[in-house]
């Protein structure tokens, strides 16, 4: 049994081109999170940019601005893992679990981007 190179990077090429087009409809899809019972509700697209923020005009205390701070970061924070979640889930159906996206020369996220 020999062992065919030119069919190992034909597979790898194909395998990269898979993950760009996995990575280009992930970043136009959305995962959302709240935090404060559904008061700050955060919605973050899959290349982890955040498109919208709503706040429940009831959550809005000048007194309290703290609290209100608090709750938008915790509410993006969690947004920001489920995107995560959702990126690694769908590339590890490419991959088959094996954490490919870290190795050297495959695709990514351009840099720059995200958190």
């Amino acid at each position: 049994m020999s062992f065919d190179m030119n069919k190992m990077m034909r597979q790898i090429q194909k395998l990269q081109e898979e993950m760009q087009r996995a990575y280009e409809e992930l970043a136009s899809r959305t995962v959302e999170a709240t935090s404060g019972g559904g008061m700050v509700r955060a919605v973050v697209t899959g290349d982890k940019q955040l498109v919208e923020l709503v706040l429940d005009p009831e959550v809005v205390d000048p007194s309290d601005i703290e609290m209100l701070q608090d709750l938008i970061i915790a509410a993006v924070n969690e947004a920001y893992r489920e995107a995560e979640e959702m990126v690694a889930r769908e590339l590890a159906k490419l991959t088959g679990g094996l954490g490919l996206p870290g190795l050297p020369g495959l695709p990514g996220f351009p840099p720059g981007r995200g958190r």
